[in-house]
Order: structure tokens, then sequence, then C-alpha cells
């Protein structure tokens, strides 16, 4: 699936270039810069095939070899296990050994445990594996039934809140101003919320968001750690950047610290995760934050053909919006191939049936079958390409989805229309229904919770519902065919189709949706269902999720090395009413549609050097740490502790300790409703400061060390209140 299948299993190994020279070899201009700008911020976009991963394992390469970067010194980070093992495997066949490329929350797990008993004492707490469950626990607790695709909404929303730092409290309004389609009422998840974080610090468990979480409040609570954890880690590179949520953003910024030796690769034009908390605007505003920086646009595509190139860069000229703004123009390197095709077919089982031949006409042109694949919007479509395939002789694996039987919707869906078919004489649901559609529509009402109008909304809920009402269409297929069926007749049926498509898993064309197919490429790619409704989906309104929609589709394309075909039908099922269109996406880059107006082109390959040897006050920049002095004695302070209290441990201390008793009282009820220990609130020190300065306005409170400015916009009003001793009313908020 990868361009690593083109090579036998057993292909002989590259040799280690012999020299730091020798790891330039073969690099295009801009990639070659990439990977000789190894001081200073730099900045690499990086379009669809333009060899990112190469350039970025070759300037970690280059810069080791040739003795500028210390091996033990680099961190390099990604997001997928599969990403940080091959960026390895490349270093080690460059000679790099020793530089660590890890996940976000594989190098934060490896720092929080080393230094978890420093901060916090005792051992770090046990890590669950997956978080589904306590949800479930936790709505239990609540008196709320939620079903599997409730529980999977939910615990993205609880994934969301905390990779966007958004506390329980404050959840139905960010989730407003972010425009999510909360799955249930969003008062509701926030008490779900705040009763899993409950549930975790009882159970003494944490999840993979507060390894960041916790790791960045270690960091920014003991200077003495951070600087530690500084010191071994000087030079950044992070992979896929147009991906990171504002949680890892601020990791990373404490693990730079007040340097800048950073490397970002991305693509603002494939950000397609919004709604996990991703977002392109760190991207964006790079050369905003860093005026020095070096940027490198890598437009050269050295994986797909001029015709597939020239239909991505026609979806992106129509774009809209501020990624739009920051296109790449791609070029690409390979030779012609043929145009993308275009079909237009009378329904979803003809256009199955039409990619299933294609796709067998390609097998038996000698195309392998792990070389084609057909990609579609949502992991409901499947089945009908599951079951195409499968009359077709193809064979075929499902990529990030269950097979369609195996869901646990249809699954359980089969198991009640099994047991209306035997006693559904004695079913009070069927009396009134003879037909064999509305017989299923009644049993799946009844124990599916299906309902006629689709949820709002997308995730589990929304393709659960898909599910069934796929299993509704069949059986209205079946009725037009066969019009005296039963509901044993479609039992039947749906146990032949089971049967037929659980044969054991081989080698074949993969089935896989847009999303999972992101950082995949096949010489073949059946883009399928490209019609409006899909692609954009239904639920996406507003115009940022319709551009991201588009940038989705323009994942789809650039998958593809030299074989597109774009295909959509009018109608659902045989016979049914054509109201179908082909997605806008497509107006005026397929054939016999008129061309839109289209924006400028997007940037060129190329390099742009940042603002070097200006005056100091004509960029902005980070401010310049000053000495720490003891407020009583003068002297300057290096202990993290002492720089808190912003005093000599030994020196007189004038602490108030009824209000410094008072402070802990009050952090102890914010630690129990955020699930968090008592230091993420404010360190024992930061409560000391507190204690002895008695501040009485947000200006003198934001002087004291670790009342950074999240913190005083969360707890300030209520601080200031404890020192102006006054008493809190009502529920005390959480940050």
């Amino acid at each position: 699936m990868t361009a690593a299948t083109h090579s036998p299993l057993f292909a002989q190994v590259p040799a280690v270039p012999d020299s730091a020279d020798a790891v330039l070899e073969g690099l295009d201009p801009e990639q070659r810069e990439v990977a000789t700008a190894l001081r200073g911020p730099v900045c690499v976009l990086a379009g669809a095939g333009t060899g990112k991963t190469r350039a970025i394992t070759h300037r970690i390469a280059y810069g080791v070899r040739s003795g500028i970067l210390q091996p033990a010194t680099v961190l390099a980070v990604t997001f997928t296990n599969r990403a940080a093992g091959e960026m390895r495997g490349r270093l080690r066949q460059l000679g790099a050994q020793g530089v660590q490329a890890r996940t976000f929350h594989s190098a934060a797990l490896r720092q929080l445990q080393y230094f978890w008993p420093k901060a916090v004492g005792g051992s770090l707490p046990r890590l669950v594996d997956r978080k589904i469950q306590l949800v479930a626990d936790a709505a239990a607790g609540l008196g709320t039934r939620l079903d599997r695709g409730e529980l999977r909404d939910v615990t993205g929303e609880i994934e969301w809140c905390k990779v966007t730092q958004t506390i329980p409290a404050d959840y139905p309004y960010a989730a407003a101003k972010a425009g999510r389609e909360a799955p249930r009422d969003p008062t509701e998840i926030a008490h779900l919320y705040a009763a899993y974080e409950d549930l975790k610090r009882d159970r003494a468990v944490i999840d993979f968001e507060d390894v960041l979480l916790l790791t960045v409040a270690v960091l920014q609570d003991r200077q003495d750690i951070a600087e530690q954890v500084r010191a071994q880690y000087q030079h950044f590179v992070v992979d896929e950047y147009q991906d990171v949520s504002p949680l890892q953003q601020r990791l990373l910024d404490l693990w730079l610290g007040d340097r800048d030796d950073l490397c970002v690769v991305g693509d603002a034009s494939q950000t397609i995760y919004s709604f996990t908390g991703a977002t392109p605007d760190h991207l964006l505003d790079f050369r905003a934050r860093h005026p020095g920086a070096t940027v490198v646009k890598l437009v050269r595509d050295y994986r797909s053909t001029p015709q597939v190139v020239r239909l991505a860069n026609g979806l992106l000229a129509q774009a809209h919006g501020r990624a739009a703004d920051h296109r790449l123009e791609l070029v690409s390197q390979r030779p012609s191939g043929p145009e993308p095709g275009y079909t237009e077919y009378t329904d979803e089982p003809a256009e199955a049936e039409g990619a299933a031949r294609r796709i067998r006409e390609l097998i038996d042109a000698g195309v392998p079958a792990a070389e084609i694949a057909v990609l579609f919007r949502t992991n409901s479509q499947s089945e009908t390409y599951e079951q195409a395939l499968a009359d077709a002789g193809v064979p075929y694996q499902l990529r990030g989805a269950e097979r369609f039987f195996d869901r646990p919707e249809v699954r359980k869906a089969g198991l009640a229309l099994r047991g209306a078919a035997r006693f559904g004489g004695n079913d009070s649901r069927l009396d009134d229904v003879v037909d064999l559609p509305s017989q299923v529509r009644a049993v799946l009402s009844g124990e599916g919770g299906w309902t006629t109008q689709p949820p709002a909304g997308s995730g589990a809920v929304r393709e659960r519902w898909e599910s069934l009402t796929a299993l509704v269409n069949l059986a209205q297929d079946l009725a037009a065919a066969r019009p005296g069926a039963t509901l044993a007749d479609f039992v039947a049926e749906l146990d032949e189709r089971a049967a037929a498509q659980h044969a054991p898993t081989v080698q074949g064309v993969t089935l896989a949706s847009l999303h999972a197919a992101k950082g995949l490429e096949w010489d073949a790619v059946f883009l399928v269902g490209v019609a409006e409704g899909m692609l954009p989906i239904t639920y996406a309104r507003t115009d940022e999720q319709i551009e991201e929609e588009r940038r989705l589709l323009y994942v789809g394309v650039t998958r593809a090395r030299e074989r597109l075909h774009v295909s959509w039908s009018l109608s659902r099922s045989p016979g049914g009413r054509h109201n179908r269109r082909p997605s806008r996406f497509l107006d005026g880059l397929r054939p016999g549609t008129t061309p839109t107006v289209g924006r400028s082109a997007g940037s060129v390959g190329g390099v742009e050097r940042g603002i070097r040897g200006v005056d100091a006050t004509a960029v902005p920049r980070r401010a310049q740490r000053t000495p720490a002095r003891c407020r009583v004695c003068g002297r300057t302070l290096t202990d993290a502790g002492e720089m808190k209290l912003m005093r000599c441990e030994d020196c007189p201390s004038d602490m108030d300790e009824g209000l410094y008793e008072r402070l802990r009282e009050w952090r102890a009820v914010q630690a129990a409703n955020s699930g968090q220990p008592d230091f993420c609130v404010f360190t024992d020190r930061t409560l000391m400061a507190i204690a002895e300065n008695r501040p009485d306005s947000p200006a003198e409170l934001s002087r004291i060390p670790g009342v950074l400015s999240r913190k005083l916009r969360s707890y300030g009003a209520e601080v200031l209140a404890i020192c102006a001793g006054q008493e809190l009313d009502g529920e005390i908020a959480v940050d």
C-alpha cells in the first residue's frame, strides 16, 4: 500500500552513506535546502507526495553525520507509531542511530514516568489502554444509559475537551463556539466528563490525554525539571505539524523554552482531523511567531502522474479560507499517465459492480490487488463494495473499519431479526405490518433504536444509523426482487451474505475510508460515492466544514500514483428516483462541466529566508529572562523553589498562615473537581508566594511565578477574593 510494496520482500537494504556529503546525494534542490538548514526555526511546507519524510530524515542524518547535531539531543515527533517507526528505520539506514523518533504521547509518557517520583512522589498512576469502559462506568454512576455508538461519541467529545484544554464546566460554551454537533445534550456531556474525571481519580488511573496534561503541568510548575529536559533535548523536528492540537503545541513550547532550534513539516491542505482538535493555525502562524524562520516549500510531486496532479491542483484552486490561501501548486515529476476517469451510475449497486468489474480487469492485466484501493467517505459504504468484490472473485481487505457483518449494531440487529422471524407471531410490533420492509423497520426501531430520520452530526451514532439503514435498504431491495419474500427469507439472505464475506483475510484490494487512507498510496485508486450529501457530507454546513470536506477529497485524489477513477450514482437503489448529483467539488474539473473562476496559482517551490540582522525592536522577539533576585536580601536566585517564593529559603518570611491554609483548602476542591493532582492547580510554593505577597489586583497576582495567563483567567478572581478575606459562594469552578 505504500511505496515499499514495490520492493521484493527481501530487497537489498541500501548501503549506509559513507560521509555527511553522501547523505545529500539524490536530494532535489528544495530537499537539500531542508537538509542543510540545521539552525534556527525552519518551516517545511510539503505538498502530497513531495518526499517530506525523506527531506527531514536526511536533515537529521546530515546534521548528525557532520557533527553539528548530537544524536541524543535530537527529538523527532510525529503522530503515529507507524510513522515514528518508519522514521527510525530511515535514520538507521542513513547512519544516524541514537536519535529519538517518537509520538507526542510516547515522548511525554517516557518523561512523566522518569520525573513523577521527583515531582509528585510514588509511582505514576496506571495508564488505561481504552477509556470507553470508564466512560460507561461514569455514565452508569449518573444513571445515564449509553449504547455502544453513544459511548464512542461521548468518549470522542471528552478527548476533544482534553486536547483543547476545555474543562467540564466550559464544554457547552466551547462546543457551541467550535460548531460541534454534540451527540447528547451538552450539559449532560459536561456532567459525564466531570464524572469520568472523578472516577479516574478514585481508581488512581490516567488516560492518554492525561499523559500530555500532566507532563505539561510538571514542566510548567517545576522549573528544575523543565531545565533538565531542555538540557537533554536541544533540537526538535515535528512531522505532520498541521495536525497538532493546542495541548501538543503547549507541550512543544515547554520543551523548547526560550530556544528556537525547531523544524516543523506540514501541509495545511491535508488538514482533515479538526474534529479531534487538530488545527493548522500553528503551521500557518509559524512565520509570524518566528520572524527569523527559514521557510522551504516542497512542490515536486514524485508520487502521482501529471494527470492526477492536475486534478489535485484543480480541487484546491476552487478552495476558500485560510488554508487555501497557503496552498501549494504541485508539479509532477512522473511520466504522463492516463486521464482520471469519471463515471455516473444509475444506483449504488451498479456503481459498486462497475468498480468491481474495472478492478477485475486491472488485476487480469497484471496490476497487483494490493496496489488497488476503493476509498469512500463513511465506513457504512463498505458493505456494498464488499459484496461486489466478493461476487467478482476479487480478494479484499478492510482498513480502519470492521467488516460490515462484524459490526456490533449489525450483529445485534441480526439476532433481533432472527428472533422476530421465528416468534414474530407473538410480537405486537408486527401486528399491523405485512410487507417485508415494514417488518424490518419495525424490528430495528424497537430493538436497535433505528429512526426514519438520520441523527444530527457525525461520528459513531451516525455510522450506527447508516449501518441499520443499509439493512432496511437491503430489505427493500429483496422485496422488490422477490415480492413474496418473508422475514425468514431476509434472515437467510443476511446469513448467506455474512458467510460469503467471512473468508480468511487475504492480501487484496484495500477498502478504506478517506480518513483511514491518509499517509498511504496505491497504483490505482477508485474514489466512489462522490456525490452531494456524501462529499461534502450532509452534516457539513459551515464554510469551514465544507472546506475540510474538499481537503478530504484532495487527500483521496493524491493517494493515486497512476490510475484514478471517480464515480457517483444518481439514486441509492435500483429503480429509485434520480435525485442525486455529482459533488460540487467536481464542477469545472470533470468533462462536460463549466470551469469555475479559479483562484490565483498556489505557492511554488523554493526557499524564503527569515529576517536576520535587523534591529531587535523591529521584530517581536520572545522576552529574555532577567536574573531573579531575592526580595529580602537581593541575592540572585537560581533554585526553582526560591524563584517561586521570590526570596531565599532562609530569609525571613512574612507569610499569612491563615491565608495559606485557606488557599490550600480551595486548591483541594479545585483538584477534586478537575480530577487532577493538587499541584496541577498551583504548587505549594506558588500558594506560599501568594500568601506572602497578598496581591490585591490581577496585575499583582500575575507577577507571581507560577501564575500563568491561563491560570490567571481561570482562578484569578477567586484567589483575589480569598486574599481579600471574602467567602466564596456556590460551587467552585474548575480549570
